[in-house]
C-alpha cells in the first residue's frame, strides 16, 4: 500500500480493476534536499511571524519604539569619546566605562534611569574615596601588611553593604547602588594594588561615568519622556475601572443577563491582582523623578499604592464572586427574583462609586458626587439586607405551597436552604465589596485628596463667587440706603 500525505493513489482500468500507484523510490540526495527545503521553510516562517509581533509591538506603543531610538543615540553620543581624537585624549582610555554605564543605567522610565544615573553616581564616589582613603592608610602601613588591610577592608565592606540590602528601605531605594559600590570598591582596591598612579585612573572612571550618566539623563527627559509618576497615575484609575466593569458583568452573568462582551469584560480585575509589583516598581521610580506636569516633586506616591491595595481588597472580592457562576448548586429561579433587583441595583450603586473615584485620581479634581453616590450604595445595602431577611418567610411559603399547607417540621426546611446557600452566599460576597469600597477605597481616595491638594469642582466654586458678587452688591444698596437718610 503507498499513501501520499495521507492518500492512497490508485488507477482503475476498463476491466473494473484497480491497481494501486506506488510512488517513486527517493535517493539520499533527495530526501536530503527536502529536509533542508522545509527547515528553511520553517525558519522564515518563523522570522516572519517574529517580525509581524514586533510590529504589532510598536504599533500598540510607539514609546517603546522610541526608548530603543534614545538608547542608540545615548550610546552614538559616548562612542564619540572613543572616535574623536580631542575627546579620547581628554578621558584616556577609561571611554569604555562611558559606554558601559550607558548600557546599564538606560531605563524606559525617566524615574527608572534618574534612579540608576544617581545611585551609580553616588556609588562610585563613596566607594572611590574609600578605597582611596583606605589604600593611602594600607600603603603607609608598610608593605608586607598592606594586603592584609586591603583584603580585610574588601570583606568588611562587601559583607556590611550585601546585609544592608536586606533592610526593605535600602532594599527598594538604593539596591542598585550598593551594588555598584561593592564592584567600585573591590575594583579599585584590587587594581590600586598594582597600579602606581591609582589617583589618575580614579579620576578618569569617574569622569567616564559621570559623563554617561548625565548624558542618560539628558536624553531620557528631552526626548520622548516617558515619566513613571504619570505612568501610576493613569494605572491606578484604569485598574478602578476595570474592577467596576468586572463586577456590574459578574452581577449581571450570573442573573442570567450576560452576554459575550460581558464575559469578557468580567476577567478585568485581574489586571489589579497582578499589577502589585508594578505599581511598587513605579512609585519607587517616581520618587527620583523631578516635577513634571501635575505632579511636585513630593507628590504622595506613596498614597497611590494604598489605593492600589485596596483595589485589590475589593478584587479578591470579585473573584470569590466569579467562582459562584461555576456552582454546581442551582437556586431555584423564584427565590434568585427575589434577590435580583436588589443585587443588581447594589452592583450599579457599587459600581458607580468606584468609576466616580477613578475618575477624582484621573482628574485630581474633587467630586461633589462621590458622596451621594456613597449614600446611594448605603441604602441599596440596606435594600439587599431587608430582602435577605425576608428570605425565611420565602422559603416556608414556597415549602407550605409544595406540602399542600401541611404542618412544616424542621426535616423539612432542611432541603430549601441547602438550595439558597449559594445565593445568600452570592448576595453577602455583594455586601462586603460594597463595605471594602466604602471603607478602604473611599478612604484612601479621600487621603490622597487631601495629600496632593486636588482641585475643588467648579461646582462649589461658582456658588462662593456668587455669594461673594451678592454680598458686594448688597453692601452697595446699603450704602445707597443710608446716603438717603
Amino acid at each position: 500500500m503507498a499513501y501520499k500525505n495521507g492518500i492512497e493513489w490508485s488507477i482503475r482500468s476498463g476491466d473494473g480493476s484497480s491497481m494501486v500507484l506506488e510512488p517513486e523510490p527517493k535517493y539520499g540526495g533527495m530526501r536530503l534536499w527536502e529536509h533542508l527545503k522545509g527547515l528553511v521553510v520553517r525558519f522564515v516562517n518563523r522570522v516572519w511571524m517574529f517580525l509581524k509581533k514586533a510590529w504589532e509591538l510598536g504599533v500598540d506603543d510607539p514609546r517603546k519604539v522610541f526608548h530603543s531610538l534614545k538608547l542608540g543615540v545615548a550610546l552614538l553620543a559616548v562612542s564619540l569619546f572613543y572616535y574623536m581624537r580631542p575627546l579620547y585624549d581628554g578621558v584616556g582610555g577609561s571611554a569604555i566605562w562611558a559606554v558601559m554605564t550607558v548600557v546599564l543605567v538606560f531605563e524606559y522610565t525617566v524615574g527608572g534611569t534618574t534612579y540608576k544615573c544617581l545611585n551609580r553616581i553616588f556609588a562610585t564616589f563613596l566607594a572611590g574615596f574609600l578605597a582611596l582613603g583606605i589604600h593611602w592608610i594600607a600603603s603607609h602601613a608598610g608593605h608586607q601588611i598592606e594586603p592584609y588591610i586591603m583584603g580585610a577592608s574588601i570583606f568588611l565592606l562587601a559583607s556590611a553593604t550585601t546585609f544592608s540590602k536586606f533592610i526593605p528601605v535600602v532594599k527598594a531605594r538604593f539596591e542598585y547602588g550598593c551594588t555598584i559600590f561593592i564592584l567600585t570598591y573591590s575594583l579599585v582596591s584590587v587594581s590600586g594594588y598594582r597600579v602606581d598612579h591609582l589617583l589618575n585612573v580614579a579620576h578618569e572612571r569617574l569622569s567616564t561615568i559621570v559623563i554617561g550618566t548625565c548624558l542618560c539623563i539628558i536624553i531620557s527627559m528631552l526626548i520622548f519622556p516617558v515619566w513613571a509618576g504619570l505612568e501610576l497615575h493613569l494605572l491606578i484609575p484604569r485598574n478602578m475601572d476595570k474592577i467596576a466593569k468586572s463586577l456590574d458583568c459578574c452581577v449581571a452573568d450570573y442573573f442570567g443577563h450576560g452576554d459575550e462582551e460581558s464575559k469578557k469584560s468580567l476577567q478585568g480585575y485581574k489586571c489589579t491582582l497582578n499589577s502589585k509589583a508594578s505599581e511598587e516598581t513605579m512609585a519607587n521610580f517616581a520618587r527620583w523623578e523631578p516635577a513634571h506636569g501635575q505632579f511636585s516633586f513630593r507628590h504622595p506616591w506613596k498614597n497611590y499604592l494604598k489605593i492600589g491595595v485596596s483595589s485589590r481588597s475589593c478584587a479578591y472580592c470579585i473573584e470569590t464572586l466569579t467562582s459562584c457562576l461555576d456552582s454546581k448548586n442551582q437556586v431555584p429561579e423564584s427565590i434568585k427574583k427575589h434577590l435580583e433587583s436588589s443585587c443588581l441595583n447594589l452592583s450599579t450603586s457599587s459600581s458607580n462609586v468606584i468609576i466616580e473615584l477613578a475618575t477624582v485620581v484621573r482628574t485630581m479634581t474633587r467630586s461633589v458626587k462621590i458622596n451621594m453616590a456613597v449614600e446611594d450604595m448605603k441604602q441599596t445595602v440596606l435594600e439587599l439586607q431587608n430582602n435577605l431577611k425576608s428570605l425565611p418567610d420565602l422559603l416556608i411559603q414556597l415549602h407550605d405551597h409544595k406540602e399542600k399547607n401541611e404542618v412544616v417540621s424542621n426535616e423539612t426546611i432542611v432541603m430549601p436552604l441547602l438550595e439558597v446557600i449559594p445565593l445568600v452566599s452570592f448576595a453577602s460576597l455583594l455586601i462586603e465589596t460594597a463595605s471594602r469600597i466604602e471603607e478602604n477605597m473611599v478612604k484612601t481616595v479621600e487621603e490622597l485628596a487631601e495629600s496632593a491638594k486636588f482641585k475643588q469642582p467648579e461646582d462649589e466654586v461658582k456658588p462662593k463667587h456668587n455669594q461673594t458678587t451678592n454680598k458686594i452688591v448688597s453692601d452697595e444698596e446699603t450704602m445707597k440706603v443710608l446716603q438717603r437718610v
